[in-house]
């Protein structure tokens, strides 16, 4: 006889392949499974009905199928692990991703985690998916607002990452017209770092850091308005209140 699995800590792949089966579906695309205390109505309509149900159409028409798997605390280190205990603070890890067959499983710990760091966490690794499957036309006219930006010697990013990459990308190449894997990479991380502010600015009322790595107001609405010309929000939302109706 196989011994029982010890469930206060599986292996994120176990953990997954033990409850796939007990998701309960959000949408066509979604589905969620929590294992804390039982969801009440407005956890569920904070943590999911409210940040699915606010993903512009062009983007969850395009998704893979996602479950959602809420859970207590995430470990890493040699793996990451579902625990039932908080880990050391040097492993405590807040969100972590997997594949199973064609479905996308998206684990997030909630315990010690705000709603805000949660849709923040949710909508990047969303936005990750979406810097896989943009078409050529959204990174064409993508990547022509950021060679205006470089050109116009526009200062600042919106996320440490497209921050580094555009540094190293001003370095070490010299004419940003050219179309080169570094550029590359530097727009789609640039693009995914601006939809998950997007995303998130349609769901939720948020404040923007101010920084000196932050780009300048009016660069990060004209960014914004592209993608929102791309990606409109659904009926009754709006990613600026001006646009609220």
């Amino acid at each position: 006889m196989s011994a029982q699995p010890d469930l206060s800590k599986l292996s994120v792949g176990q953990f997954a392949e033990r409850f796939r089966g007990e998701v309960i579906p959000l949408s066509n695309t979604f589905s969620y499974f929590c294992a804390t205390v039982p969801l009440s109505e407005e956890d569920l309509k904070e943590y999911l009905q409210e940040p699915i149900g606010s993903l512009p159409p062009a983007i969850s028409s395009v998704l893979p199928r996602v479950s959602l798997m809420l859970v207590p605390y995430l470990e890493s280190g040699g793996g990451d692990f579902v625990c039932t205990e908080k880990p050391p603070e040097n492993r405590l890890s807040w969100a972590s991703q997997l594949r199973l067959d064609k479905e996308e499983v998206l684990l997030f710990a909630l315990k010690g985690q705000e709603v805000a760091e949660y849709h923040y966490r949710l909508y990047h690794l969303l936005a990750r998916f979406m810097g896989d499957l943009w078409s050529s036309e959204t990174r064409d006219r993508y990547s022509a607002l950021l060679r205006e930006e470089l050109t116009a010697h526009i200062h600042g990013e919106v996320d440490e990452e497209s921050w580094r990459l555009k540094q190293e990308l001003l370095r070490r190449q010299s004419s940003i017209r050219k179309e080169t894997k570094m550029f590359r990479d530097y727009a789609r991380q640039s693009f995914i770092d601006t939809l998950t502010l997007y995303l998130h600015g349609i769901c939720c009322d948020i404040d923007v850091e101010t920084g000196p790595r932050q780009l300048p107001s009016r660069y990060l609405r004209k960014r914004l308005n592209l993608l929102n010309e791309m990606y409109p929000p659904p009926e009754g939302y709006a990613v600026f209140p001006d646009q609220a109706g």
